[in-house]
């Protein structure tokens, strides 16, 4: 049921995070104060920058925070060493015996611990946004030809962690394996998700088709994917269940992404094609995600950290507020709370308004805006 008022963690992270983080806050606060919800957020920084100077990830109590936070929204993380632009990496230790990439906890993490085993991303381009194809942009892509969403597993597969040498007859290390671990448990729990998505798109004019896409006819733990895949779809009979093969798909979304509603894949499957997908709606700076599971649910742009950009005030802030309007709609729906909902949908409104009116566009769209500038922009839109 809908609540007084709503807690919202954000962490901010690595590089350009903050600055896309911040945009995003603000137009939130608009949206809100305009449909009477109150929002209260706490920031909690974290990534490689704070692993540097603290040697850990993130404050300690961080987890609780965001375990009881009713909404999480990310900026990025991933930073860089001063000096030797190499990547920071975790040292081996608690909490992990191997090295990860510094902000693992912030994303992986959160994603494991909290079971957001659907990570959703609309492919969506909009009316005036160009495309940048060899240094040029142009219009290659027409707004009505790309409207699907990628439901990529989020919790298993590659992206367990869990990796181990290969050891020769007499204990030396020749290689190192990472294994494609794939569970019925988490397979039905995405599919299914896929399916009442495409179901709920299809109640609003959308085809009602759910395909699936591995690499089926080498990876053994993609075949078993796509027969569960096919076993579940029998449930939803209104649905038409589609499959793919990974290398075509990739060819498929870039010719005719017309052809799809809802797609559905494993982890690493799942994350090349929706990062493949955002060329035909504009780039990075228009990509959102959502981590999402049963209780809870984390956005975030999928645009990364970018430290070469970071302080610079120059990035897209576009994907961060796409992220706010869908955390406003998950959170809206899962309380019963039309005004988040409104918000959701306010939201998505001023991205498409300033993209149409082409004034306050950044370097990746052909503009010369600064971020907070079109922050402000989305503000007095969503303020009407």
């Amino acid at each position: 049921m809908a609540k007084d008022r709503y807690q919202i963690v954000t962490l901010p992270g690595d590089g350009i995070g903050p600055e896309v983080t911040t945009e995003a806050v603000g137009v939130l606060k608009v949206a809100a104060e305009k449909h009477g919800v109150v929002l209260d957020f706490e920031e909690i920084p974290g990534g490689g920058e704070y692993y540097l100077e603290h040697e850990r990830e993130w404050p300690e109590g961080s987890e609780a925070k965001v375990d009881a936070a009713d909404a999480i929204l990310l900026g990025a993380v991933g930073a860089e060493h001063p000096g030797t632009g190499e990547t920071v990496f975790t040292k081996p230790g608690k909490p992990y015996a191997t090295p990860q990439l510094a902000g693992y906890a912030q994303v992986i993490g959160n994603r494991l611990r909290m079971q957001l085993y659907a990570n959703v991303r609309p492919i969506k381009l909009y009316p005036g946004v160009p495309h940048k194809v060899s240094g040029k942009f142009m219009q290659v892509w027409e707004p009505g030809n790309v409207d699907y969403v990628v439901v990529r597993e989020n919790t298993e597969e590659a992206y367990t962690g869990k990796t181990h040498d290969l050891l020769d007859a007499d204990g030396g290390a020749v290689g190192r394996m990472t294994p494609l671990e794939v569970t019925r448990a988490a397979t039905e729990r995405v599919v299914r998700f896929a399916f009442e998505l495409a179901r709920k798109r299809k109640a609003s004019g959308k085809p009602g088709k759910v395909t699936c896409v591995t690499k089926s006819n080498i990876v053994g733990a993609h075949r078993y994917f796509e027969e569960l895949f096919f076993e579940f779809a029998a449930d939803y009979p209104d649905v038409e269940a589609d499959k793919a093969l990974f290398d075509a798909f990739c060819m498929w979304q870039m010719r005719n992404p017309e052809w799809f509603d809802v797609v559905v894949a494993p982890n690493l499957v799942g994350d090349v094609i929706s990062d493949n997908g955002s060329t035909s709606q504009g780039g990075m700076g228009l990509a959102a995600g959502g981590n999402i599971g049963d209780e809870h649910g984390m956005f975030e742009p999928i645009h990364g950290s970018a430290p070469k950009h970071a302080g610079k005030d120059k990035v897209n802030p576009m994907a961060a507020v796409l992220c706010a309007a869908m955390m406003c709609d998950w959170l809206g729906t899962k309380h019963e709370d039309a005004r988040l909902v409104a918000m959701g949908q306010d939201l998505e409104a001023a991205v498409a308004a300033v993209l149409t009116a082409g004034k306050a566009l950044t370097y990746d769209l052909g503009g010369a805006a600064k971020c907070s500038e079109v922050g402000e922009a989305l503000r007095e839109a969503v303020a009407g």
